[in-house]
């Protein structure tokens, strides 16, 4: 479980804008606190500024205003120490194609000046199913597992904030499924997860918080659990004995929708409202005389949660 919310945090953005060039804008005023040990998924559309906010806490990109710090180590005053507290999982699969998996995380690990370790160059191979491609070249792998050596490259230095940047594109359901036990691990580990993902039901799955950001700016940071409470909705679904032609009249003051075939009723309602409606909209419908064969719900799903999001700030 993350840290409690009165420690230090891991990571801390204050302010962090980023403006290019041309004067395109990329990201606005970005605030954000992660605390030791959870696990935090960005998500947003492409261009949103996801891959622009990680490359510069990784010092990839330089900020126009605002200050981070990682660890309490600021990444402008103090780069390499708060390097050393960061690895990073980038979206392309740029390896060492020549070079063989053991030989290439031994080396990321020498880039942060870290001594020779083979136990743990071992270990993570181990723990990343690469043991038996030790001695393999990259150029022979396949795709999930040169991703699999970009993982094991960014645990080579034993950072404690890791950045996945969408780490399971293009990888197949099985060996994503194997990634998410080895972040699992990690967390238990007391590594802090950062990720970016288009396959929101990993996030969650997976995620403690969960921020959104459209357009350059992190419109939304909550708790999981809370974020679903708070703007998740349910629809009850009335299954009908026989078909209508239409919402019956006088119900205007319910949200009901009706199924093509005019065998069904959906009614859609907040969670969180002191009264829901459904004792008396069972109620009214009785008294139309409508009867139903079976009864169902639904919960919103995250995804549909971030699109309504999305969507109001488009």
């Amino acid at each position: 479980m993350p840290a409690s919310s009165d420690a230090s945090p891991i990571l801390a953005v204050q302010g962090v804008s980023k403006t290019y060039e041309g004067g395109f804008q990329a990201l606005k005023a970005i605030d954000l606190e992660i605390a030791k040990g959870e696990i935090f998924a960005l998500l947003g559309p492409n261009g949103a500024g996801k891959t622009t906010l990680i490359s510069i806490i990784c010092g990839i990109v330089n900020l126009s205003s605002g200050t981070i710090t990682v660890d309490g180590h600021d990444i402008d005053r103090d780069y390499r120490a708060a390097r050393k507290k960061i690895g990073l999982v980038p979206q392309e699969l740029t390896t060492d194609a020549f070079e063989t998996v053991w030989d290439t995380v031994s080396f990321s690990r020498g880039l942060f000046g870290k001594k020779k370790d083979p136990a743990h160059i071992e270990k993570v191979l181990r723990d990343l199913s690469l043991w038996e491609k030790r001695d393999n070249r990259i150029m022979t792998l396949s795709g999930g597992m040169k991703r699999r050596v970009l993982i094991a490259k960014a645990l080579s230095h034993e950072p404690e904030l890791l950045f996945l940047d969408e780490p399971t594109a293009g990888v197949d359901v099985a060996l994503r499924r194997e990634m998410w036990a080895v972040v699992r691990k990690l967390r238990e580990a007391g590594v802090t997860i950062i990720l970016t993902t288009h396959y929101i039901e990993e996030a969650e799955m997976m995620a403690d918080r969960i921020g959104v950001i459209s357009r350059g700016e992190l419109i939304l940071v909550e708790e999981k659990t809370e974020l679903m409470r708070k703007l998740g909705h349910k629809e009850l679904t009335l299954h009908l004995q026989e078909p209508l032609g239409a919402v019956p009249e006088g119900f205007s003051d319910y949200d009901l929708s009706l199924s093509e075939d005019g065998s069904s009723l959906t009614y859609s309602y907040d969670t969180n409202a002191e009264r829901t409606g459904i004792a008396s909209l069972m109620r009214r419908l009785a008294e139309e005389g409508i009867r139903f064969r079976d009864i169902s719900t639904k919960q919103s799903t995250l995804e549909e949660i971030f699109v309504n999001l999305v969507e109001e700030r488009a």
